[in-house]
């Protein structure tokens, strides 16, 4: 299991699902519509390191946060 944190304006409570990699958890969240604008224009760490590709292998404990964007100065 990994943990899902979903951060800023999202405003949902963590998740932990049975996932190999971050092309598992979009396909997840398919059915879910409002996610899926989030997760569109979302930055995304895994265990506080971004990453960009949807192939990177997942391990027990793993932590997926998903980082809307954000304005400010």
């Amino acid at each position: 299991m990994v943990k899902v944190e979903f951060l800023g304006p999202i405003s949902r409570p963590s998740m932990e699902v049975d996932i190999a990699n971050l092309q598992e958890l979009k396909t997840y969240f398919k059915e879910d519509k409002e996610l899926q604008e989030w997760l569109a224009i979302c930055a995304v760490a895994v265990n506080d390191t971004l990453v960009c590709s949807l192939d990177i292998p997942l391990s027990l404990n793993d932590k997926i946060s998903l980082l809307p964007p954000v304005c400010g100065g």
